[in-house]
């Protein structure tokens, strides 16, 4: 019999309370700023689409679009593959993958632009199109053609079209809740944002709309773009772009870098405007930190290069957009901007690799880490954490099925989800 081991103490209990009661403040300020990320689906990439181009028709379009230059340009598995450098491994399943995607749901986060794309003659016309481009997102919500995340990006919080972007805010929101109400996907995109001030605006603008509709406080949130210089570095040197999130008081739900609109800003010359700069990955990287822990979301920017022209044209482009996509996942970016249909066939692409080719360590790593049986790398609960994050996110955008993520690991659904949000659980996905 293994003998009793003797266990003493030299504080009273009094001790632990008194330390106890002292953070309690900063209990809550962790829980309240830091709540861990909501655990609910984050779409790979955002499509920005012009808002007087915008029509019924526009999802679908993108999709057949990108077929049409997958059938054009890399007609099998084994071109596309060529182009793109995939293992031979992995060229008929993210092939098919791709092919599915664009078929079933080739878009999954819309944004109808009235702000740097829009095309809008004045006023009026901007109010029209506000007016329909709520009442075609409410139908395509209701007849089950809506993109899972859908919503508008409007003008700025600067003076000189402030009022502008307030009254097609009034008039996109007032449309859907008159054609049934705000869907569950609905996602706001706030543009260049320089001070705080301008976000605690926004959200008394969101504020006043919710008490007009007797809706619940909170309800709407929205996503603040970062293209200019001063959202990284206020005028005092500190991190603005972590008071923007203060700011915005709960109802942040990403961060989203805007590559042409900072560049610039920063003196950087046109041909030098991209997602791989130096001032790109300075900026990314602030807003990572900032982000960190909060629930706020990071999204990378776009290329300008257009998959268009010869099949020679197509398939540097597509090099490129695929690229600049697997180096932002290797950052932990998982989603960007997609500016033309023929970016949709390598968005998907490089995101299925990436999930495909780590699949398995990253499930047997958690597998042995669930049952304690060890390996070649000790893990700790954060890389455990990371390691069911990375597999969940395969999971939600199509990289990885069901069946063989719970065949590798020997772990539930819910098992995953209590990897990966152990202090509080996952949410439950609101958009598949």
């Amino acid at each position: 019999m293994d003998q009793q081991e003797r266990v003493t103490t030299s504080l009273a209990g009094a001790v632990a309370q008194e330390i106890g009661a002292s953070l309690a403040a900063v209990d809550a300020e962790l829980d309240r700023r830091y709540p861990g990320d909501p655990g609910t689906r984050q779409p790979v990439h955002t499509v920005y689409v012009p808002a007087d181009l915008f029509d019924a028709g526009t999802i679908r379009s993108w999709g057949d679009r990108a077929l049409a230059a997958l059938d054009e340009h890399a007609p099998d598995a084994t071109a596309f593959a060529r182009v793109l450098g995939l293992a031979d491994d992995l060229a008929e399943d993210v092939h098919d993958r791709v092919r599915a995607k664009l078929e079933r749901e080739p878009v999954e986060d819309l944004r109808v632009d009235f702000e740097d794309g829009y095309g809008g003659a004045d006023g009026a016309a901007e109010d029209r199109d506000a007016a329909r481009a709520a009442r075609i997102v409410a139908r395509a919500y209701t007849n089950g053609t809506a993109a899972p995340y859908t919503g508008i990006r409007m003008k700025c919080m600067e003076a000189a079209v402030r009022d502008r972007g307030i009254r097609t805010t009034d008039v996109f929101l007032t449309g859907l809740v008159e054609h049934g109400g705000l869907p569950d996907g609905l996602v706001l995109t706030l543009p260049k944002v320089t001070y705080p001030e301008q976000v605690t605006a926004f959200v008394r603008l969101l504020e006043a709309f919710e008490k007009a509709h007797g809706l619940d406080a909170g309800r709407l949130g929205f996503e603040i773009q970062i293209e200019t210089s001063q959202a990284i570095l206020a005028a005092d040197g500190t991190a603005t772009v972590a008071r923007l999130i203060g700011a915005a008081e709960g109802r942040a739900t990403g961060l989203h870098y805007g590559t042409f609109d900072y560049s610039a800003c920063l003196g950087v010359s046109a041909a030098h405007q991209a997602c791989d700069h130096p001032a790109a990955d300075h900026a990314k990287a602030v807003m990572q930190v900032a982000a960190a822990g909060t629930g706020v979301r990071v999204s990378d920017g776009s290329t300008n290069v257009l998959p268009v022209g010869s099949t020679a044209q197509v398939h540097e482009a597509w090099r490129l957009h695929y690229g600049l996509t697997r180096r932002a996942l290797a950052r932990a970016y998982y989603q960007g901007w997609d500016m033309h249909p023929g970016h949709l066939p390598t968005r998907y692409a490089a995101v299925f690799a990436f999930y495909r080719e780590g699949f398995a360590s990253a499930a047997r790593r958690l597998s042995a880490y669930a049952d304690r049986t060890g390996g070649a790398i000790m893990d700790e609960p954060a890389t455990a954490r990371a390691l069911a994050s990375y597999l969940l996110r395969g999971l939600r955008c199509g990289a990885l099925d069901a069946a063989e993520v719970d065949a590798l690991t020997g772990l539930t659904r819910a098992d995953l989800d209590g990897f990966a949000a152990p202090r509080g659980g996952a949410a439950t996905d609101a958009a598949g």
